[in-house]
């Protein structure tokens, strides 16, 4: 895997947009595996697809890829809000390739992948609508808030210039299809519940740590008057999926 951007792509561009598309797109093509199955290249697929912009010819899944000059930020700027919304509701969304380049060096920094079951309404932030004056007035575009993702569903494959080892990336992809849940609302309780997880320092935790989330749960599931159940049910769903252990007594370990 070469880091460095290959400019002679984008002579005859003046669209510094445009240029960084294709500087970015380019590398990918020359230098990107398939995270789903190791396949040695992606392949792109013709220009202005809807929805994706390369495809693994082996296991045929797809991916979209984000590009950023700089350093990839907590939130990054999408396409149309309610396209996203429809496009999570219906599954129909790819994976995400999430790069971080510098235009001062020529090179890429960082790259993520996101598996496409990790997206829900939750980490979709609704922009403000164009103005009456502007070219697309009304257009209400979104942003995706990656620090909402688990961390478990972004897999570092270029972290400040050090390339992860292929096979590492694809095991970790792998194993994230523990957490592939169709039906959103469960999607978006047993997130809500890894990151509570997450968020406790320690490998070993008890449920009365879980417990210590209970008021920011019902402050996000007001219809809910079940809190403390619904955090003993969803950890049971990720010790089934192989996230954690129960090890006895109210006490839990993480595995993944």
């Amino acid at each position: 895997m070469d880091l460095k951007l290959d400019t002679s792509v984008a002579d005859g561009y003046h669209s510094g947009s445009q240029s960084a598309r294709v500087l970015t797109e380019n590398w990918v093509y020359n230098n990107m595996f398939c995270p789903r199955c190791g396949n040695a290249r992606l392949e792109h697929f013709e220009n202005n697809r809807p929805v994706a912009d390369f495809y693994c010819s082996v296991c045929g899944n797809q991916f979209e890829l984000k590009s950023k000059n700089g350093v990839i930020g907590k939130k990054v700027p999408d396409g149309a809000y309610d396209t996203m919304i429809s496009r999570i509701n219906s599954d129909s969304n790819p994976d995400f390739l999430f790069m971080g380049y510098s235009l001062s060096s020529m090179s890429v920094n960082n790259l993520i992948v996101v598996p496409k079951y990790f997206f829900h309404p939750d980490i979709i932030e609704k922009r403000p609508p164009l103005s009456d004056t502007a070219r697309r007035a009304g257009w209400t575009g979104c942003n995706i808030l990656l620090d909402k993702i688990p961390i478990q569903g972004r897999i570092r494959i270029i972290s400040d210039g050090i390339i992860s080892d292929k096979d590492e990336v694809v095991n970790k992809t792998v194993l994230s299809g523990n957490l592939e849940v169709k039906n959103i609302a469960s999607r978006g309780w047993i997130f809500d519940i890894l990151r509570c997880v997450n968020a406790i320092s320690e490998n070993v935790f008890t449920l009365e740590q879980m417990y210590a989330f209970e008021e920011a749960l019902s402050r996000k599931y007001p219809d809910n008057h079940n809190i403390r159940p619904k955090i003993r049910q969803q950890l049971q769903v990720l010790r089934d999926r192989g996230l954690i252990e129960f090890v006895g007594n109210g006490t839990y370990r993480k595995v993944m």
